[in-house]
């Protein structure tokens, strides 16, 4: 189990260290975190998910079992999007369970945790490895196999994904997509069908491609050079209005352009944002500075990364009385705070990162707007930004680099010669630094695999290709210099 922790959105770690009486004591350490007054119901329900990596069904049969054995009522709900889940959780007051290592490599996986109000808290994560202390002092040094279950004959699965495509059939208007033919990365994203289904649903024609069983890490924040070129080739080859696609558990949008170019997951929350006229937004320190002014007079509060501090940023917005609340991440995955109305129809509140309401809504506005998706984007006129990191970095070793930058203004300067003088430093959450030229330069340690997470802005995109390239790079001398010393 040393590998396993809470990141950015729930627990994630080894495969191997996640397997069988590991998956089953946090599973159980949840259930028992909720206490007898929890208000999933007499039955005490929990509902358990996967995405479609190899190892999802052994981990969420551990689950069912963990739920049994703790009197409570296991629903399983299958392989489904991440935002269903939650969607339904909420809909039946349930707990809920996502077996999903969202967009990290198939060696990995996770478990994303929801009570019956949402998605889990900072303070419930504590609540949660509280109650695993007790759970791993009752087994001692050795822990048993969990006693595992017949899965249920029938499991809920339709219905759940049937309630989810409800929500967006009848919150957007059915010939909304008429006329936009749309390219649909299938991968190995959970939405891979529904996502062609919507659109065809909505009117328009849907172009199925790539479709893979085994799993693919799509990343929709530092992206994959294949996944790109991939991109590329389809636009050149297909006459299409835009690309659409997911990561694993279809929480994080991946969205191109007619000419392949992929959308910022910053850009696709923006836009997402005005679509729905909203006049608060919540987003991490990673999403491009320049939002303020892009959506002025609108409200911007900034929070770390993960979506329980966009959560609760999005939690006290509303409880200072905002009317219309959004919030979104650099990897593009929008949390609806507030209900919303878009051309007269109701969207109700789902605060829990959902990849298929950015999609739908920027699709929609290609449409209304006349304009193609990169007029629109270049429209926006917000600068320039990207971001990638370095794999297989231990946390120790990000560490020592972020204690450096934020702690020592002389070692930062010299680290920074190359690139210029520096205006200001902000470490909210790793070390962001600004320079006298308007550049920004940010490391932080990713908070769900071993990596060191690099984002730039700059003037245009050359120059950010440039920028991120050379802060990859010292990064990368740094680590490889403390390794040797």
């Amino acid at each position: 189990m040393n590998s396993l922790k809470f990141g950015t959105s729930g627990l994630r770690g080894l495969v191997t260290d996640l397997l069988g009486w590991p998956s089953y004591a946090y599973a159980t350490a949840f259930l028992r975190s909720l206490g007898a007054g929890d208000v999933s119901g007499a039955r005490r329900e929990v509902l358990i998910g996967r995405d479609l990596r190899a190892s999802s069904p052994e981990i969420a049969a551990a689950c069912i079992a963990a739920a049994h054995a703790e009197g409570w009522v296991p629903v399983d709900v299958g392989a489904l999007p991440t935002p269903a889940l939650a969607l339904e959780s909420l809909s039946r007051g349930a707990a809920a369970i996502m077996v999903t290592g969202s967009h990290i490599p198939d060696n990995r996986n996770g478990l994303k945790f929801y009570t019956a109000e949402g998605e889990i808290t900072k303070s419930d994560e504590t609540a949660i490895l509280a109650a695993l202390d007790g759970v791993l002092a009752e087994v001692g040094a050795n822990p048993p196999s969990p006693v595992l279950h017949p899965a249920p004959e029938d499991t809920a699965e339709a219905s759940v994904l049937g309630r989810y495509r409800m929500r967006y059939t009848e919150a957007f208007a059915p010939d909304c997509l008429s006329g936009l033919t749309v390219g649909i990365y299938q991968h190995s994203t959970v939405a891979r069908d529904l996502l062609a289904d919507l659109v065809s649903a909505l009117g328009g024609t849907a172009v199925p491609f790539s479709r893979s069983e085994a799993f693919v890490p799509v990343d929709t924040e530092a992206h994959r050079i294949e996944d790109l070129i991939l991109l590329g080739a389809f636009a050149k080859a297909n006459k299409v209005d835009a690309i659409v696609s997911a990561d694993g558990d279809a929480d994080r949008p991946l969205i191109a352009d007619a000419d392949g170019r992929v959308l910022r997951g910053d850009v696709i929350g923006l836009l997402t944002a005005l679509d729905l006229r909203v006049d608060t937004i919540v987003t991490p320190v990673t999403s491009i500075s320049s939002i303020e002014r892009a959506v002025a007079p609108s409200a911007v509060a900034r929070t770390r990364v993960g979506s329980p501090y966009v959560i609760a940023g999005i939690e006290a917005a509303v409880a200072a009385g905002r009317q219309g609340v959004i919030g979104f991440e650099a990897n593009g995955g929008v949390l609806l705070g507030t209900d919303a109305f878009r051309d007269g129809r109701l969207l109700a509140r789902l605060a829990t990162r959902d990849a298929v309401l950015p999609i739908l809504s920027i699709l929609a506005s290609i449409r209304t707007d006349g304009r193609p998706l990169s007029a629109r984007v270049d429209g926006l006129g917000i600068g320039a930004a990207g971001a990638h990191r370095l794999q297989n970095t231990p946390p120790a070793a990000s560490g020592a680099l972020l204690a450096a930058l934020g702690g020592d203004r002389s070692f930062a300067e010299d680290y920074f010669q190359e690139i210029g003088a520096i205006a200001g430093v902000d470490t909210l959450d790793g070390v962001r630094t600004r320079f006298a030229d308007g550049r920004i330069v940010h490391y932080r340690a990713s908070g769900n695999a071993p990596e060191l997470r690099c984002y730039v802005e700059a003037s245009d995109e050359a120059d950010v290709e440039s920028l991120l390239r050379w802060g990859l790079d010292r990064a990368g001398r740094f680590l490889q210099q403390k390794a040797t010393t």
